[in-house]
């Protein structure tokens, strides 16, 4: 089990505080961050890269298969072994930990060896996990259309017929599903037959008065879906009462930036035009990249003049795409997020940006650390001090704290990725 997180609550801190101390040397990094479109002098991306062509496999190429699964196995092996015999890389890591890092790790450096769709469908082996007995999935589609979309959005906007379909999925536990059964009973005594529940029937008053979360699956922006979080959505319907309605946006490299933020603005419209939901009873939430897309789709709803939601969830958001941050080298021997490899192939940021990497590189609906978070609603946000995106998470939340926002963000010991440790602690 990971240990109690730390626990910062960056507003009404006073100034002899030491977290204070460490904002400030927080504030000093902030400095790079300050200009969309001017690049940090530590950033790794390397902005002349472009997408490759499809990838291709050459039989000569076979070999590379059986020599990968060697390597692994050996460097399994031996950390293994380092595990008994030294002890963990980290201090609570158990040989569960030690084994799927050491599977991890590295995997980068190996991308040539797969494309698009055997990540995908790797990824999407979660999605496939039988449900619990007591939480309920609804698959839903629905139409997008034109909303009039101001801004970034504008053309994309303009191009909708109303033809093309969004998918998702509303979870619900089984406890608060019954609980809206017998409200919606007392409410409309309705009989028997007209009883079957259904998510997207949210009309009456009890459904519109529940809580209700807008997910938005990570997976590097080109991979993963709403099936493949249910590790997440299910316990996280269950532990806060609420209805998730988990969205599954367009993918890179087909679909490059804004694409995918323009679906996640869709969505959350869909909630509120159409379904007819206050927006003091949505909160956002997302991990990894889509932590990144629910902080975009706030700064969007800001800057237009929408109506925002009470409250963000973020766990382990990526929010620099420059990779700029110290923790990429500090913490790569442990965390299971591998470093994008130096080449354009299954380069997570070039499939995002496209051929507008460098224009858009800096933007903060793309990398929203370079973004103004005054007005934003109250944020809790998650992470683990040996994951990759610690350091840019930790400048996130002191950034979001300096503009008014009220902050609380737990930093998880030993945790690689708080889509691992956020299931943990809520399963305890």
């Amino acid at each position: 089990m990971f240990r109690e997180p730390l626990r910062l609550f960056y507003h009404g801190m006073n100034a002899s505080s030491p977290v204070v101390m460490q904002k400030k040397s927080l504030s000093n990094l902030l400095r790079d961050y300050e200009t969309p479109g001017v690049f940090p002098p530590s950033a790794r991306i390397d902005i002349s890269l472009r997408m490759q062509d499809t990838f291709q496999m050459k039989l000569w190429d076979a070999w590379k298969y059986p020599a990968f699964a060697v390597n692994k196995a050996s460097s399994l092996a031996r950390d293994i072994l380092s595990h008994h015999i030294l002890g963990p890389r980290r201090k609570t890591w158990g040989i569960e930990m030690t084994i799927i890092t050491s599977l991890m790790r590295d995997v980068s450096r190996h991308s040539a060896l797969a494309d698009i769709a055997m990540v995908r469908m790797a990824m999407g082996v979660a999605g496939l996990v039988p449900l619990p007995s007591d939480a309920l999935v609804t698959p839903v589609t629905f139409r997008v259309r034109q909303r009039n979309l101001p801004g970034i959005l504008a053309d994309l906007d303009a191009k909708e017929t109303g033809e093309r379909e969004l998918s998702g999925e509303w979870i619900v536990g089984k406890n608060l599903w019954q609980k809206l059964q017998s409200e919606y009973r007392s409410a409309r005594r309705v009989n028997a037959n007209e009883l079957e529940f259904s998510s997207e029937t949210m009309h009456d008053s009890s459904k519109r008065k529940s809580r209700v979360i807008l997910y938005v699956h990570g997976g590097a922006y080109y991979s993963s879906s709403a099936a493949a979080q249910r590790m997440l959505t299910i316990p996280l319907s269950k532990y806060t009462d609420s209805r998730v309605f988990a969205i599954d946006y367009r993918l890179a490299p087909e679909t490059c930036f804004p694409g995918p933020l323009h679906d996640v603005v869709s969505a959350y419209l869909r909630l509120i035009d159409d379904l007819h939901l206050p927006t003091e009873n949505i909160i956002v939430a997302g991990d990894s990249a889509g932590g990144g897309l629910c902080l975009a789709l706030l700064f969007y709803l800001r800057d237009n003049g929408y109506s925002l939601p009470s409250g963000a969830i973020l766990f382990s958001p990526w929010v620099d795409l420059t990779l700029s941050c110290a923790s990429w080298d500090t913490n790569a021997n442990f965390d299971i997020v591998p470093a994008p490899g130096p080449g354009a192939h299954l380069h997570p940021v070039v499939m995002y940006l496209g051929d507008d990497l460098e224009k858009y590189l800096t933007h903060p609906y793309a990398s929203p650390l370079f973004g103004n978070y005054e007005g934003l609603p109250p944020m809790l946000i998650q992470c683990g001090d040996a994951e990759v995106l610690m350091d840019e998470i930790l400048l996130l939340a002191h950034k979001a704290s300096l503009a008014g926002v009220h902050v609380q963000q737990e930093t998880y010991e030993d945790a690689v990725r708080t889509l691992l440790s956020t299931y943990k602690y809520m399963l305890n």
